[in-house]
């Protein structure tokens, strides 16, 4: 089932802007930190570049719920909520999703990252999405 994404939310989510992806810890505490992602809205989902070594990545396997929160690019008082589900974890040892996001932010050079052997796509199945 594919979630229908009004335009504010595209409009957000579509945007360069950073968004906070919060998990689930072990011990039930929320781990949220800035990431970088991409909307698929055609294919309902969200995808961020991470690696395998870190505490999220291990979140989510034990814990696949995940939330994004965006702001508004214009008015910081507006914002969009997206919660769902790790759905896929795609290998990417080149870095390569990793350099197309970090053009997507701006930077033309981006080049793959020192852990690029590490990284992986992290894909969000969207489930739910708020905002104002």
């Amino acid at each position: 089932m594919t979630i229908e994404l009004d335009d504010h939310a595209v409009r957000i989510l579509t945007a360069p802007v950073f968004g906070h992806l919060a998990t689930v810890r072990p011990a039930g505490d929320v781990q949220v930190n800035p990431m970088w992602f991409e909307l698929d809205a055609a294919a309902g989902v969200i995808r961020f570049t991470h690696t395998t070594k870190r505490a999220k990545f291990r979140n989510l396997q034990a814990n696949p719920h995940m939330t994004l929160e965006a702001l508004d690019p214009e008015n910081p008082l507006r914002y969009v909520e997206v919660r769902g589900r790790l759905a896929e974890v795609i290998p990417d040892p080149e870095g390569a999703f990793y350099v197309r996001l970090g053009q997507r932010y701006g930077n033309a050079e981006q080049e793959a990252p020192a852990d690029k052997a590490d990284r992986v796509i992290l894909v969000m199945a969207i489930e739910k999405v708020h905002g104002r």
